[in-house]
């Protein structure tokens, strides 16, 4: 760590690179973090549930940003899971 703090001194060109990887990684991994715990399609245990799709309430977006966007049964998935019920 010490290096690094003397690497700096030495080379101030490379503060901003530092400071844009680590806000990209910190995105990253708090994109990752809040999907994982607010949205119902994304599990991490499939063996508890291996039908995880079943959950999903079809009226509530699961995207970021929604625009217009408007739910309608598909009457042959209606059909083959009547079927198979």
């Amino acid at each position: 760590m010490v290096g690094l703090f003397q690497l700096l001194r030495k080379k101030k060109e490379l503060i901003p690179l530092i400071g844009f990887v680590g806000s990209a990684g910190l995105g990253a991994i708090s994109a990752a973090v809040y999907f994982l715990f607010t949205k119902t399609d994304v599990i991490l245990n499939k063996t508890s549930n291996p039908e995880p799709w079943e959950r999903v309430d079809p009226t509530k977006p699961q995207k970021l940003i929604t625009i217009n966007q408007q739910w309608k049964p598909v009457e042959e998935l209606q059909l083959v899971r009547s079927i198979t019920k």
